[in-house]
């Protein structure tokens, strides 16, 4: 009797397996997809025989295994938790095409702090390439750095590996995921191609595998979808231990002097908060970091303000940012109103809104009517704005916005506001308030606080709204 052979069979798709095979995945719904492979293969590739595997007690852990190496760069060190790249982890960064991650990687090799080999693997550009972006940076100045970057151009992870088991990096960079394969990875001709997802998938964990074990730390790249999100499977975002956005601002906003900004936002981080941005200028020799963000989304103008501008004092992070939130409002030009805002969520815009009308009827006039309006709301810079503390100043830029009257122009803004009208308190209220008198800013309104917070110079206290509007215009 003829031995029956070992077999599954494997989407190409989503990579789940089967005993026979199936006209359509349960898994994701593809039709055709399942391949047949010998489970010895599979084995083989996915599965290393090490011997049993070991466990120790916590106390027994040498704490330095968790050390860091710096990047060198001092604003991706604050996203990555403070103080660098966690050993034996891996960070994906996401981006449009064309807005600096390849230089980022390579600005980071040049300037991360350790005495190891630095491996740059780029499956997108040749050597040459490489080496006259890195003349354009100025990074052929230090001999030595430049000496400690090996270069493979290469996106198969056989070639990969054998590099990385042959000069034992202790950073290794990779661009981008989507380049990489492996003839291992599946057995589906349609799924060898670079870019699939199960090769995506499968070579990275092979990566990440690899720097757990030899205590180095792994940075990939990956292109992003049109929706902004980082294009493959969502796993991959699961198997690393920090994921970093890179976003652009309005290319229009020469006026606040942040034409050419990029903004790296962390929706993931393992060892570190999520609260920080880091920010930096696009120029002639790279991404260059921005320390001192105080002022740097404030427009630069004479006089007043015009109406439908207010200053929000806002937290990214430990920093606290001054930011022009502007608002302007028309007639609707349907029987619907709409809220257009992309810098700060449209739905937070609409609860402002509606808090507005419900909640304002001064001297005995009827409340403000924005139902019937079309809102637009833009943050000056093209900074993207989550922070609670907003909501205060974005009701009044709406209120002076509907009514044609201006806030003063040396007063800075923040507070939660609730749905019954309340300000509600927001964190590091003094830190704000300090920031905003350094640039000049004499009046600052905010919620009740305590007596410690409340002695914070030119700090005016709102219960509610009604209250604030009152206090900003004089109203008896």
């Amino acid at each position: 009797m003829k031995k029956q052979k070992n077999l599954i069979y494997k989407c190409s798709s989503c990579g789940k397996e089967e005993p026979k095979w199936l006209g359509r995945c349960p898994e994701c719904g593809e039709w055709n997809t399942f391949a047949e492979t010998s489970i010895s293969a599979a084995n083989s590739v996915m599965y290393k025989k090490k011997g049993l595997p070991q466990t120790l007690p916590l106390a027994a852990i040498d704490p330095m295994e968790g050390s860091r190496i710096s990047s060198g760069i001092g604003e991706l060190d604050r996203i990555l938790g403070g103080n660098g790249i966690m050993k034996r982890s891996s960070v994906l960064i996401g981006g449009e095409p064309g807005i600096g991650k390849s230089t980022l990687l390579l600005q980071i090799a040049a300037a991360a702090v350790t005495k190891g080999r630095i491996l740059y693997v780029s499956g997108e550009e040749s050597a040459g390439q490489l080496r006259l972006r890195a003349d354009r940076l100025g990074l052929n100045a230090d001999k030595s750095v430049m000496e400690r970057i090996e270069i493979l151009c290469s996106g198969n992870l056989e070639e990969i590996e054998t590099v990385l088991n042959n000069i034992k990096p202790v950073l290794v960079l990779i661009d981008s995921a989507q380049t990489l394969f492996s003839d291992n990875a599946s057995m589906h001709a349609s799924n060898s191609v670079p870019g699939g997802i199960n090769q995506m998938k499968f070579c990275s964990f092979e990566l990440i595998s690899w720097v757990k074990e030899h205590d180095a730390a792994l940075i990939l790249t990956a292109h992003v979808t049109k929706e902004g999100l980082i294009s493959g499977p969502k796993t991959l975002e699961h198997m690393v231990d920090t994921v970093l956005y890179f976003e652009q601002n309005d290319k229009t906003s020469s006026l606040s002097g942040t034409a050419d900004c990029r903004f790296l936002r962390a929706s993931k981080n393992r060892f570190g908060s999520t609260d920080e941005i880091g920010i930096f200028t696009m120029g002639e020799k790279g991404l260059s970091p921005v320390e001192d963000t105080g002022s740097m989304f404030l427009v630069r103008r004479e006089g007043e303000l015009p109406p439908g501008v207010a200053i929000a004092a806002v937290l990214e992070g430990s920093r606290t940012i001054m930011v022009e939130i502007q608002a302007l409002c028309i007639p609707a030009k349907g029987t619907i109103s709409r809220v257009f805002s992309d810098k700060i969520d449209s739905g937070r815009v609409s609860r402002i809104s509606a808090a507005l009308e419900k909640h304002l009827g001064l001297q005995g006039k009827p409340g403000l009517r924005l139902s019937d309006q079309d809102l637009y709301i833009n943050a000056a810079g093209g900074i993207r704005i989550t922070e609670v503390g907003v909501e205060l100043a974005l009701a009044c830029a709406l209120y002076s916005a509907r009514t044609g009257l201006a806030l003063p122009a040396d007063l800075a803004i923040a507070g939660e506001l609730s749905l019954t009208g309340e300000i509600r308190p927001v964190r590091r209220l003094p830190a704000r308030v300090k920031t905003a008198a350094s640039l000049g800013f004499n009046s600052f309104l905010g919620p009740v606080t305590d007596q410690s917070e409340s002695n914070s110079s030119g700090l005016r206290q709102a219960g509610n709204i009604k209250s604030a509007i009152k206090m900003i215009y004089g109203y008896n």
